[in-house]
């Protein structure tokens, strides 16, 4: 949810549709960030996937890294719980249960 100072209710901005997998749901999110243009980085812990919803589709998100359900594969999570960039544009998710932080470059 989003709030607008001042506001008596609340915005979402990702989600909202009832748990599960689909692109315009989430099952558990763990981890959130912004980046200067408005465009939000999910932690879906539960579905063990990286969300990014842009400014331009708010309806929908695209998986950015993983969605490979749960596993240590470099390509797998099992629950990520936050997320992070660095000044570079590397993508740093924490891997709650595979004990890891895993670094991704995203284009």
């Amino acid at each position: 949810m989003k709030w607008v100072e001042g506001a008596k209710e609340g915005i979402v901005v990702a989600g909202g549709q009832g748990q599960g997998n689909a692109l315009t749901q989430l099952y558990c999110p763990n981890g959130i960030f912004v980046d200067t243009l408005g465009t939000l980085y999910v932690a879906d812990s539960s579905n063990n996937r990286v969300m990014r919803w842009t400014q331009e589709d708010k309806k929908q998100g695209t998986v950015i890294v993983g969605g490979n359900g749960s596993g240590a594969g470099a390509n797998q999570f099992s629950n990520p719980h936050g997320l992070s960039f660095d000044r570079h544009g590397n993508l740093y998710v924490v891997d709650w249960n595979n004990a890891r932080v895993q670094r991704f470059s995203i284009e």
